[in-house]
């Protein structure tokens, strides 16, 4: 039987860094112990014999199924409506902070 793979501390703080997740060290011991669980399992998975099964893609064999589009009888917003709250506009839009951080 394959000895059991257990990833180090390093690796699990490298996982952690590269996902942008500050961790202590508690929840690295944590994660070392349910990652090593996890890859130890997809480890095990690999194993199985898959030769005669087919790739699929989906299940329900369902193909293109497309909700009918139906003409809402209620009357929409007009951008000036829509936007008679808001702090800042500019060309008839809302204007809001940006969330990315270059």
């Amino acid at each position: 039987m394959k000895k059991k793979i257990i990833l180090t501390e390093d690796e699990i703080k490298h996982i952690a860094r590269l996902a942008n997740l500050p961790l202590t060290q508690e929840e690295i011991n944590k994660f070392q112990e349910q990652l090593s669980e996890v890859v130890d399992y997809i480890n095990k998975l690999n194993k199985i014999n898959t030769d005669k099964v087919e790739p699929i893609a989906q299940l329900t064999d369902l193909v293109k199924v497309y909700k009918k589009d139906i003409q809402s009888s209620e009357r929409s917003l007009t951008q000036e409506e829509a936007s008679k709250n808001a702090k800042a506009k500019k060309n008839g839009f809302i204007k809001t902070k940006s969330i990315f951080n270059l």
